[in-house]
């Protein structure tokens, strides 16, 4: 029996003699899949976890810690961890992703600025897994192992090796000394929804306890729409305020807290541009490939800032250059 047939099978265990109609939601990176329910004029989502790949405890366990922080996130009514199956209140179709291309992006901004806040004031020790020194680097590897060595196919020298985990240690260095909060891990405009309260946050499963600009470089830096760099500033700005405010351990220097948030994504834009080529050659999924430039300029950019990140300009530059000569394209 294939994983849709073992849900409708739990669904009809949930809602006996009902009539329902399912219907995909959405997926994501990871193996998981979204159905939503219509049911008596009102609609439910199921999580399809399958439990040799996911697993839900973290979810339920996240989803305990955002309530207690005032955050909307949906509510578990029903789970069956054996299958892999939860099912959840509906936070709606509209992602800030789709709602940020019209004119008024600046409310909604403002509003998840408001809900990290909150998130990140919550933090308690012994709750979350570290992002450790460990992870963060693993992360990190992902660059060389799945963009460069599977996606451009080429092999780094021993030179080139070296400068890249140098500069790995440098970004880590930055990295480690942040305060730790919690850290979603993903707060992007595709995870987040236009909800009342808004903003519904979504895809939490993952979060840590972490540098507390993390989550700040996943919002306005973001995998799937770009913003100048003067509006980027004038969010980030708002959020140091508002954190410093409530009483968060940023920087008391803005210049200092800009400079951690930088070097923050320069981790993940690296990670990310290794996840969408691992996803396209491991699970099939060609669709996230279209926006790994934008975290190559993501990454450029940052470098052309900060003198001692120039090495990662001239590695992109030498590995672009023979990827241009063997025409390699997106």
């Amino acid at each position: 029996m294939d994983r849709y047939d073992l849900l409708q099978v739990w669904l009809e265990t949930r809602f006996p003699g009902e009539r329902y109609e399912i219907s995909p939601a959405s997926s994501d990176a990871s193996f998981r899949r979204y159905f939503r329910v219509a049911l008596h004029g009102t609609t439910q989502i199921v999580m399809d976890a399958p439990p040799d790949k996911e697993d839900c405890r973290p979810f339920i366990h996240v989803t305990g810690l955002m309530q207690a922080a005032g955050l909307h996130v949906p509510q578990i009514l029903a789970s069956n961890l054996e299958q892999g199956f939860l099912l959840l209140s509906d936070l709606g179709s509209v992602t800030y992703l789709n709602a940020l291309q019209g004119d008024n992006p600046h409310a909604l901004f403002l509003d998840a600025i408001d809900a990290l806040v909150k998130w990140q004031l919550a933090t308690r020790a012994d709750e979350l897994p570290p992002y450790d020194e460990a992870l963060l680097l693993r992360e990190l590897n992902l660059f060389p192992d799945w963009y460069v060595a599977k996606h451009l196919q080429l092999e780094l020298t021993t030179a080139q090796r070296e400068r890249l985990q140098a500069l790995f240690a440098l970004i880590l260095k930055n990295n480690l000394a942040q305060p730790a909060v919690y850290v979603h891990r993903d707060y992007m405009p595709r995870n987040l929804m236009v909800a009342t309260p808004n903003p519904g946050i979504l895809d939490f499963q993952d979060a840590v306890i972490g540098p507390i600009t993390y989550d700040v470089a996943s919002l306005f830096r973001d995998a799937f729409i770009s913003w100048d760099e003067e509006q980027v500033l004038d969010w980030i700005i708002r959020y140091w305020e508002k954190a410093r405010k409530a009483g968060l351990p940023v920087r008391d220097d803005f210049a200092d807290f800009y400079r951690d948030v930088e070097y923050m994504g320069l981790q993940r834009h690296l990670k990310v541009a290794g996840i969408f080529a691992r996803i396209n050659y491991r699970d099939g999924k060609s669709h996230y490939l279209p926006d790994i430039p934008r975290f190559i300029d993501y990454i450029r950019h940052t470098c052309e800032r900060y003198g001692e990140l120039r090495p990662m300009l001239k590695l992109l530059d030498e590995i672009h250059a023979v990827e241009a000569k063997v025409g390699f394209t997106f």
